[in-house]
């Protein structure tokens, strides 16, 4: 295991703690008023799903387990249990939506992510940065308002809220972001 400043840890990256291993759910840095910067560590216990905030000085050293990253097609869904087909060896793994997170929403029916295996069990499953998705509902277009900066409020096909331009309507296929659904562009397609 590899030695990693605490500021560095990102989402997905597996460290030992206390004799255990976690997975980092969220990493903020802090800069309080007075004293030195902290880094605000959310963790899951890889072993029993139990989570942990932890706050660590920039400058503290944890140790990062190595984890494979290996590519998964999404199959289906059954309640809160995920599906994923290894792409190259074919075995299939049931993951839980806690490891997925919100991203869960845009999963689509053959879509390639990206999972972190630790000894045969997924730590992480990562969309990709950007999917394509159709607007179903959202409020009418205001003449004139097509240059405007304001937003309004719209429904993707999987229920999703995002915030959109004026000129886009309902129908309109969009690109968003996965990771904090938030509108790109219109689709070129």
């Amino acid at each position: 295991m590899a030695k990693v400043a605490a500021n560095t840890l990102r989402k997905g990256m597996v460290v030992e703690y206390n004799e255990k291993l976690w997975v980092v759910m969220e990493n903020e840095l802090r800069s309080p008023g007075k004293g030195a910067a902290v880094a605000q560590v959310v963790m899951r216990d890889i072993q029993n799903g139990t989570k942990m905030d932890i706050r660590f000085a920039t400058q503290d050293m944890v140790e990062r387990a190595r984890v494979d990253e290996e590519e998964y097609q999404y199959l289906f869904q059954n309640e809160d249990e995920y599906t994923f087909m290894n792409v190259k060896t074919y075995d299939q793994i049931i993951v839980n939506k806690d490891v997925i997170g919100d991203p869960a929403a845009f999963l689509q029916d053959g879509m390639i992510c990206i999972a972190q295996m630790y000894e045969g069990k997924a730590l992480s499953i990562t969309l990709p940065d950007l999917v394509t998705m159709t607007i179903v509902e959202a409020d009418p277009v205001v003449k004139g308002q097509t240059a405007s900066s304001s937003y309004k409020p719209a429904v993707l096909e999987n229920g999703v809220r995002v915030m959109v331009p004026p000129h886009i309507e309902s129908g309109t296929r969009i690109v968003v972001k996965t990771g904090d659904s938030s509108y790109v562009e219109r689709a070129k397609d």
